[in-house]
């Protein structure tokens, strides 16, 4: 079952991208790459089970107060999303990748796929595609880049690539 959270915000007919997270685990993470999407135009998917609750309280908590705005969608589960989103050039973002972000083509409404916090995606996710796997550079003795920053540094040359933003 999918829950769509009404931004109070008008948006685009179409979002600029489909900015997905799978399983999210720490929700602000979560609410400064929902404040990505909202700055940019881009519609945020999170994929169930996340690791925090969406409720009033708890979105207050985390300092998301302008979660309103967002234009969010929560699925259940991959299968869910890959039934409701419109767009099907998805981009799995790991460190599993040989093409480093800047050496792919994105396009206007592309789904970027980011893993959980501690997990990252699953083999099974990552693997179906392995033409559309990227990364941002990083030396081998680091583990892993925090979420929010790796989303915001893949957003913002995915919407670079694309000529930037309609209207600013």
């Amino acid at each position: 079952m999918s829950e769509q959270l009404e931004a109070s915000v008008p948006m685009r007919s179409e979002p600029l991208f489909h900015v997905v997270l799978f399983q999210p685990e720490i929700p602000q993470n979560t609410g400064n790459i929902g404040r990505t999407c909202l700055a940019i135009g881009a519609k945020l998917w999170l994929i169930r089970p996340l690791g925090f609750h969406l409720d009033e309280k708890h979105l207050r908590r985390a300092g998301m107060d302008y979660w309103k705005h967002v234009n969010c969608e929560v699925v259940d589960d991959w299968e869910d999303f890959v039934v409701k989103c419109p767009s099907k050039r998805i981009w799995c973002l790991t460190k599993f990748a040989t093409k480093l972000a800047w050496e792919v083509k994105f396009e206007r409404g592309d789904v970027l796929l980011f893993g959980s916090e501690s997990q990252g995606l699953p083999a099974s996710i990552r693997d179906a595609v392995p033409e559309r796997r990227v990364k941002l550079p990083m030396l081998e003795d680091v583990r892993s880049l925090n979420l929010a920053s790796t989303a915001t540094a893949i957003v913002y040359e995915a919407v670079r690539q694309t000529g930037g933003l309609v209207g600013e």
